[in-house]
C-alpha cells in the first residue's frame, strides 16, 4: 500500500476534519481514508454531478471568517424549488400582496 502525506494543511480544514471524524465515530486517519474511497469510487471532480443532479453529496467549498466550513449539499433544479415550495405553501397567504403587486407599486411610485 502507498503512503500518502498531505503537508501545510490550515489549521481550520483540520479542525473541521478531526470534529467531521468525531461526528461518524472515525479515526481522523479513519476519517481520511473514508473521504479518498468516495471520491476515488464517485470519480468526483470536484462539480456536482451531472449524472444525479439532486444528490445529497456534501461538498466543503471555503470557510467563513471564523474558520468553520461552508458546504454546498447537492443542488436542485428551479422547478424542482418551485415545486417543494408550492407542495408546501398550495394557499396563499390571505390579505397580502402579491411579488407582482409590490414590484407595480414600487415602479409606479417613479
Amino acid at each position: 500500500m502507498a503512503n500518502l502525506s498531505v503537508k501545510d494543511v490550515p489549521e481550520q480544514w483540520a479542525q473541521a476534519l478531526r470534529e467531521r471524524a468525531a461526528r461518524n465515530h472515525r479515526s481522523l486517519q479513519g476519517e481520511l481514508m473514508f473521504l479518498i474511497e468516495q471520491a476515488v469510487k464517485s470519480g468526483d471532480t470536484g462539480g456536482p454531478s451531472l449524472d444525479n443532479p439532486g444528490s445529497r453529496e456534501v461538498r466543503v467549498v471555503g470557510f467563513d471568517r471564523r474558520g468553520q466550513p461552508i458546504v454546498r449539499q447537492g443542488w436542485k433544479s428551479v422547478d424542482q424549488v418551485v415545486a417543494e415550495l408550492n407542495a408546501k405553501y398550495p394557499d396563499p397567504i390571505p390579505d397580502q400582496l402579491s411579488s407582482i403587486d409590490i414590484i407595480r407599486q414600487d415602479r409606479d411610485t417613479r
